[in-house]
C-alpha cells in the first residue's frame, strides 16, 4: 500500500510554470494526496490552484522568501497526516512520471528518512544545475555524479526533496529569518547533526533553473567562490553564510569565504564590491542583520 504524500510548494509570481508543476505532480504514477501551496507573490495565484482539486492554496500578503515559504507549507503538510512531504519550488519540474515513485521506492529500499533526486538544468539534460564536490573539485557533470549510485548523506535541499514526516519534529521547520539563501543548508546541517538518514540517489531527476554563472574559481579548481547575481540575492547568501558559520562553527567554511572573497574582489579590484560582502558576512557572523523585506537596505 502506498503511504500518503503531501507537496509542500511555494510560488512567487511564476504562474506558467506553477501550472505546469501542478500537472506534472498531478501526473506521477504514484498519487499525490494534497498539494500545499504557500503563494506570497504580488498577483495571487488562485486560479491557476484552482484547476486542481486537492491543492491547499494558502495566500500570504506578505512575502515570505523561500525559507518561510517553505517551512508554512511544510507545516500544513505534516499536519495533512501524511506520511511523507514532498519539497517543490514552483519552477521546478519532475522529469517524468516515475519520478516520486523511484524516490519513495529508493527510500525503502535504502531505509532513508528523506531523499533527495539529482537536479538537471533545463534543456542542458547532462548537466546539473547545483554542483557536487568529488575529491576535492565541484563538477555539474551528470554523468559523473551518476555513475556513483547514491551520495549518502549530500543533497541539494529542498528542489524535489522527499522528507518523511517525522523528520520536521526531529529537526524543525526551514529557518524563515535566512528568507533565501542559505536556508537549505542550514536544514542539511540539521539533518546532520540529528543523525537522520538520508542522501541523493542518482536514478530519478527533477529540473530546475542552474545558477553556473554564479560559480567564480579564485585559486584554481579546488577554490571557488558563490557571487549571485543581484545586490538582493548576494547580500542574503552572504549574512547567511556569516551566519551559518557562527551558528555551526564551521571553521573551514571562515577559511574559505575570508580568504576566496578578498582574492575574489582584489583580484578584480573591486572595492566596493569587497566592502558590501564584508559588511553582510559581518553581520551574519554577530548575528545581525535579520528584519522583514521591507526594511532590509540593499
Amino acid at each position: 500500500m502506498t503511504p500518503r504524500v503531501a507537496v509542500a510548494a511555494v510560488t512567487f509570481d511564476r504562474p506558467k510554470e506553477l501550472a505546469v508543476l501542478l500537472s506534472a505532480i498531478n501526473a506521477q504514477t504514484a498519487a499525490v494526496d494534497t498539494i500545499c501551496l504557500v503563494d506570497s507573490g504580488t498577483t495571487p495565484a488562485r486560479s491557476i490552484a484552482a484547476g486542481h482539486a486537492n491543492v491547499d492554496y494558502v495566500r500570504s500578503e506578505a512575502n515570505l522568501g523561500g525559507a518561510g515559504g517553505f517551512a508554512l507549507a511544510a507545516l500544513k503538510a505534516v499536519a495533512s497526516g501524511a506520511r511523507w512531504i514532498w519539497m517543490m519550488d514552483d519552477d521546478a519540474e519532475p522529469a517524468d512520471p516515475e519520478c516520486l515513485a523511484t524516490l519513495l521506492r529508493e527510500a525503502e529500499a535504502r531505509d532513508l528518512e528523506a531523499v533527495v533526486p539529482l537536479v538537471t538544468a533545463p534543456g542542458k539534460p547532462d548537466r546539473l544545475s547545483f554542483f557536487f564536490r568529488l575529491d576535492g573539485k565541484v563538477t555539474h557533470d551528470l554523468a559523473e555524479v551518476e555513475q556513483l549510485g547514491f551520495l549518502p548523506n549530500d543533497g541539494h535541499f529542498f528542489n524535489g526533496a522527499l522528507i518523511r514526516s517525522d523528520v520536521f519534529f526531529k529537526v524543525g521547520l526551514p529557518d524563515m529569518r535566512l528568507f533565501i539563501r542559505g536556508d537549505e543548508v542550514d536544514f542539511t546541517l540539521r539533518l546532520r547533526q540529528a543523525g537522520i538518514r538520508f542522501g541523493t540517489v542518482t536514478t530519478t531527476s527533477i529540473t530546475h533553473p542552474h545558477a553556473f554563472e554564479e560559480t567564480q574559481h579564485v585559486f584554481g579548481a579546488r577554490w571557488h567562490v558563490i557571487v549571485p547575481e543581484s545586490a538582493f540575492k548576494r547580500y542574503y547568501y552572504y549574512r547567511n553564510r556569516g551566519y551559518l558559520i557562527r551558528r555551526y562553527f564551521r571553521v573551514k567554511s571562515l577559511v574559505a569565504d575570508v580568504g576566496g572573497y578578498l582574492g575574489y574582489f582584489l583580484q578584480r579590484r573591486d572595492l566596493p564590491g569587497l566592502m558590501s560582502w564584508a559588511k553582510a558576512f559581518s553581520a551574519g557572523l554577530r548575528g545581525k542583520g535579520f528584519a522583514p523585506l521591507e526594511d532590509q537596505k540593499f
